[in-house]
């Protein structure tokens, strides 16, 4: 698909070697998924309960976005199952999951199933929200914004508190797969 003539860059000159080639696309549906395919992302599991019981689902949207006050973000489609539980919560908990986890990211990501049936272990924290037992670490937060994007809802939280369990490797996910990091130096 070509560029429009009204849209296109100025000419320029670039040698013919193919390493320096390039190719320009319409960012439609197709290229925007194999752009972010090739982008790693760290995998947290975010949980809440807004009074009709436990919803949590796999997340790679997680951003840190202030850190005065300390605020994240994440994205959640307005279609997914967990939405109307999240489009009410006070609060919630966002679960990291180290490398080796990629089974609970799994059964958070999989529509039609509890989620929080056997074999997740889960508990709840003083406050209510639900927690999961085996995360090494989670942050409790409380909802400040949520603002409606495309088909999906941005939800900006106020951190509260932090728990460590055990230091862990991230588990992240790259070109349709759960991957871990690979340090470079």
């Amino acid at each position: 698909m070509s560029v429009p003539a009204l849209h296109r860059p100025a000419l320029s000159v670039v040698p013919d070697r193919p390493e320096l080639r390039t190719v320009e696309r319409i960012v439609d549906a197709d290229v925007y998924k194999s752009v972010f395919r090739r982008h790693a992302a760290g995998v947290v599991v975010i949980t809440a309960d807004a009074g009709h019981g436990p919803a949590g689902f796999t997340a790679t949207s997680l951003v840190s976005v202030s850190l005065l006050p300390p605020l994240v973000s994440f994205a959640i489609a307005t279609s997914a199952s967990s939405w109307p539980t999240v489009s009410t919560a006070e609060s919630l908990v966002i679960n990291f999951l180290s490398a080796d986890q990629h089974p609970i990211a799994g059964r958070f990501a999989t529509s039609g199933i509890d989620r929080f049936a056997e074999p997740t272990r889960w508990s709840r924290l003083a406050t209510g929200e639900p927690v999961l037992d085996e995360a090494p670490s989670f942050l409790h937060a409380q909802v400040e914004h949520r603002f409606a994007v495309g088909d999906h809802c941005l939800v900006v939280a106020r951190l509260a508190t932090h728990t460590e369990r055990r230091e862990h490797e991230p588990l992240l996910y790259h070109d349709g797969t759960y991957a871990k990091a690979h340090h470079v130096q």
